[in-house]
């Protein structure tokens, strides 16, 4: 049986945060993502996506049913070496929780390093292993 849709890639995901000035400076400063305005919203986007951020207590609707702060888990591919990513991240006084360790990313073999953002979401920083 033919599937009713096909998903063709991920345009946006949501997080809900505690403090939006410290998860923009996180995103924007230390990660390097782009703020972005619409309204009264916020999101930060790095590539062809983005993520909104929705300030807890103050979520806009529709959204999800228990919108938690802190239960995000994501991974980001970079450029670069992870060696120099964590130069960087040690510069900004971020702690690098795990890594580097091996992974399996969407497409394959990865390298990823383990950060937490200022919610506590879990944040894989990873590099595509040829």
């Amino acid at each position: 049986m033919e599937p009713l849709l096909k998903i063709r890639s991920l345009d946006h995901l949501v997080l809900t945060v505690a403090d939006l000035s410290a998860t923009l400076d996180f995103y924007v400063n230390a990660l390097g993502m782009t703020h972005t305005r619409f309204g009264e919203r916020h999101a930060v986007s790095f590539g062809q996506q983005k993520i909104n951020l929705h300030v807890a207590g103050k979520e806009f609707s529709p959204r999800a049913a228990k919108a938690t702060v802190g239960s995000g888990d994501l991974c980001f591919l970079i450029e670069g070496t992870l060696n120099d990513a964590a130069t960087q991240l040690k510069t900004q006084n971020i702690e690098i929780e795990e890594g580097p360790v091996d992974r399996t990313g969407a497409t394959g073999p990865i390298q990823s390093l383990y950060i937490r953002d200022p919610d506590h979401n879990l944040v894989e920083l990873s590099v595509l292993v040829p």
